[in-house]
């Protein structure tokens, strides 16, 4: 099989746009979360949110570009592009042809869709935008990365809810080491803050409340967490051949060693532990690295009651007498959930904290539950060196994927 490595990261998000910002959020445990501002649900006290700031379309795109393209897809091509650039490669028509795209979204245009139902039934009105189709559809923002990037390769769209982007890298690692492409453009993205997405999302009764702080709203694997918090974004890798990564001497932050993935086969919304566990193995197995010689975990870490006992689970039943020495933390604590967005954010943390040799923490860690009895680096980041890494995103459905990275 040919090794596979990233060589470009490019990232929209709460925590900031570039990688330098997101990293300073990241190790100052400065959390993105605050009271919800694009938009008022009922009386609009008591809704946080982890929201893209400052982020005007109108900057990255023409006005006929704007027209065709939801928000979950602009930030999708602004990271891409970025991630290209930071890449340094040289984009030729040659390499346009060996290069593809594989991107993960939980929800496609979940604007366009709230724009579509309003008009038609709170608007009355006879017919919505021409255009609503290829603004709402999940592949829209892998095609969008592929027209305007002119990336010729294969392309494809994953949608596995909170697994979607991982997948999605997965399935780009899949491609190039059986030989189908040289390069990938491979994250997630998701624009998920609309009234339709939180109504439902409170209809099950997950979402944490305001409190006293909205910044410390999100707890993941506290005593004291009471649920998840909602969070937009998009972040996208060059993955690259390693070969062809060498030959034009690319800077390479890490190699993507291994892929897991499971499915619980049991309940659409309750965590298992044995899915989990069997694609953190299948990571690990096919990475060639044994539980002790994991240094990090970036845990899904979703805040819920359920998840957080579930996932300390899988990760006992898969380290054994290890557990206790890895070091774990959930960044969903300072960036939310961004759903088919969060597994490409939670690895662009991961292999930050490789090249950086240093744990981000789990913010707003109020103390242990006697269920979650791991290391989570709470509250503060720790020096150490990382050599191999996993990042986990389980999913709704019981679908669970893992990464495994290696430093080279």
């Amino acid at each position: 099989m040919r090794r596979v490595v990233i060589t470009g990261c490019g990232i929209v998000s709460p925590l900031g746009s570039d990688l330098n910002s997101v990293w300073e959020h990241v190790s100052e445990a400065r959390s993105a979360v605050g009271l919800l501002s694009r938009l008022k649900i009922g009386n609009g006290n008591g809704h946080v949110a982890a929201e893209v700031k400052d982020f005007e379309p109108e900057k990255h795109f023409s006005a006929a570009e704007l027209s065709l393209m939801d928000r979950f897809a602009q930030f999708a091509v602004v990271a891409a592009r970025c991630a290209r650039l930071d890449s340094g490669i040289e984009w030729t028509d040659e390499l346009a042809t060996g290069v593809g795209v594989s991107m993960g979204s939980g929800y496609g245009g979940a604007e366009s869709y709230d724009a579509s139902y309003r008009s038609l039934y709170e608007d009355k009105a006879p017919r919505i935008h021409p255009l609503t189709i290829p603004r709402l559809m999940h592949n829209a923002a892998a095609s969008h990365i592929s027209m305007l990037l002119g990336a010729k390769g294969p392309s494809l769209s994953v949608s596995t809810a909170c697994a979607s982007a991982t997948d999605a890298i997965g399935s780009a690692y899949r491609t190039i080491q059986h030989g189908s492409a040289d390069v990938m453009l491979a994250g997630g993205s998701d624009a998920p803050l609309t009234l339709g997405v939180f109504k439902c999302w409170e209809a099950l009764r997950v979402l944490a409340s305001n409190g006293k702080c909205p910044a410390e709203a999100c707890r993941p694997f506290s005593v004291d967490r009471d649920g998840l918090v909602i969070g937009e974004g998009a972040a996208v890798f060059v993955l690259e051949e390693y070969e062809h990564a060498r030959r034009r001497n690319a800077r390479i932050y890490a190699e993507v060693a291994g892929y897991g993935s499971s499915s619980d086969a049991g309940h659409i919304t309750q965590p298992s532990v044995d899915g989990p566990a069997r694609a953190m193995r299948l990571a690990l197995k096919e990475a060639r690295v044994v539980p002790d010689e994991v240094d990090y975990i970036n845990a899904h870490g979703t805040g819920t009651k359920l998840n957080d006992c579930a996932e300390t689970r899988a990760v006992h039943a898969v380290f054994g007498p290890s557990a206790k020495a890895v070091s774990i933390s959930s960044t969903k604590s300072l960036h939310g959930h961004m759903m088919g967005a969060s597994g490409a954010v939670e690895l662009m943390i991961t292999v930050l904290a490789m090249q950086k040799c240093v744990v981000p923490p789990t913010a707003n860690f109020h103390g242990p539950d006697p269920e979650c009895d791991l290391d989570y680096t709470p509250n503060q980041a720790r020096p150490r060196h990382i050599r191999v890494a996993i990042s986990n995103s389980f999913a709704f459905g019981g679908l669970n994927a893992v990464i495994a990275v290696k430093c080279l």
